[in-house]
């Protein structure tokens, strides 16, 4: 097994959607694929989960597994954005970029790519223990459980060693919206049960 195919079977038996064209988008552009991971739930998983789903959201601008705005973004407007595969690249070009612009930091490159400034505490989340964080630390949380997962759980990648992407796709994971979803912390939260059946443009 490669480096880049242990990625995705670690990041799949954790639970990550799409965890094949994240793990080689975040090769391809030098992150650390669990990271990756993390945008991807926090945009379209929710608090605990791991999973992404391929998604409108954001009042219909975010677009696709990490939620791309088409106000700032020409790649959204298009198909394309819808693709998991070429979703997760552009994400990761951002990131990079943004990691690149703020000197590693991750917190400020995570809410640059939220809010637009490094500083911004951006979009909250309520966590099923009562927790409410900003955009960045609940990314962190959500690659912390990721990586924890990977830790109390090595033999996990071993026993994911027979999945074998097709097209570049991981299996997707069925993903419901959170019990502690509230109005207005974010934005797929508000949107996800009534668009999720909206119909998704061809890739």
């Amino acid at each position: 097994m490669t480096e880049l195919s242990a990625s995705a079977a670690s990041l799949a038996a954790h639970g990550v959607a799409y965890a094949a064209p994240i793990a080689r988008a975040a090769a391809r552009n030098g992150l650390d694929p669990t990271l990756l991971a993390a945008v991807a739930a926090q945009e379209t998983g929710g608090p605990g989960l791991n999973a992404g789903r391929n998604i409108l959201g954001d009042g219909g601008h975010g677009h696709g597994l990490f939620q791309i705005d088409d106000r700032y973004h020409a790649f959204a407007r298009s198909p394309a954005a819808m693709d998991p595969a070429q979703n997760a690249e552009r994400a990761a070009e951002m990131l990079h970029g943004l990691l690149g612009r703020y000197g590693g930091d991750e917190r400020a490159a995570l809410s640059a790519y939220n809010a637009g400034a490094p500083t911004a505490r951006g979009t909250t989340t309520r966590w099923a223990d009562g927790s409410v964080l900003g955009y960045a630390d609940s990314v962190l949380r959500h690659q912390a459980q990721i990586e924890d997962a990977r830790a109390e759980l090595p033999s996990a990648a071993a026993n994911a060693a027979g999945y074998a992407p097709q097209a570049g796709l991981s299996p997707a994971i069925p993903l419901a919206p959170p019990a502690a979803a509230r109005h207005g912390e974010q934005p797929w939260l508000d949107e996800l049960a009534a668009e999720s059946t909206a119909a998704t443009p061809a890739s």
